[in-house]
């Protein structure tokens, strides 16, 4: 007996035999190179508050069980530090791709599909949960520095406002990396050309031919 023709769901899903690999080669852009690029050097730049968290959290436990003298301040500033690292890392995984992916029915398309189920997932879920939340966080900094507001125990830190601004600096970066990445995923469904039309030549084959010339 011959096998019945596959249907449109059939040409979605991966050969069991076929090995897709669940991070997807995604062609790279000019666009998409600059603002990598913005997102890979802050989150250069904020990989070194995880290590002054390390040097903070030693100090507090060292003065709280070796000298009896535990600071609410440094506490604090291990929670401050916490999410400006957190915030700021969200850009770098997503620029990456290495943050975790639950989906365990996106791993078994063939990487067309995968590309469009990402396309429709940043367009409509990413990116409208970012905007929502920085016009939530925007009037929530404001208010805060406004009040100049600061830590209602006693001995917490002041300036409140700056570890609440740390919302709007990661899901500005996470903004800029989730484009980058429609960008990429874009370009990897219609080509560079459909997004961007046909490039002028540059170099040697900018020059007019002789025959050209007038």
């Amino acid at each position: 007996m011959s096998e019945p023709p596959p249907t449109p769901v059939d040409e979605w899903i991966a050969d069991p035999d076929e090995q897709i690999h669940p991070h997807l080669s995604l062609p790279h852009t000019r666009l998409s190179r600059r603002i990598d690029a913005v997102v890979c050097r802050v989150g250069e730049w904020v990989s070194w508050v995880w290590l002054l968290l390390l040097a903070v959290v030693v100090a507090n436990v060292t003065l709280r069980y070796v000298f009896a003298a535990g600071r609410i301040e440094l506490e604090e500033l291990q929670w401050h530090l916490y999410a400006v690292g957190f915030l700021a890392g969200l850009s770098w995984c997503v620029e990456t791709d290495a943050h975790v992916r639950v989906d365990f029915l996106r791993e078994r398309l063939h990487p067309r599909m995968q590309a469009w189920v990402e396309l429709y997932g940043i367009l409509l879920l990413q990116l409208p949960f970012i905007v929502l939340v920085a016009v939530y966080a925007l009037p929530f900094v404001a208010d805060s520095f406004a009040r100049g507001e600061i830590s209602p125990s006693p001995g917490g830190l002041s300036q409140r406002w700056l570890v609440k601004g740390a919302l709007l600096l990661g899901f500005g970066l996470l903004g800029l990396a989730s484009v980058a990445r429609l960008v990429r995923v874009a370009a990897f469904l219609f080509g560079p050309q459909a997004l961007f039309g046909p490039q002028a030549p540059s170099g040697p084959q900018a020059q007019p031919r002789p025959e050209q010339r007038e």
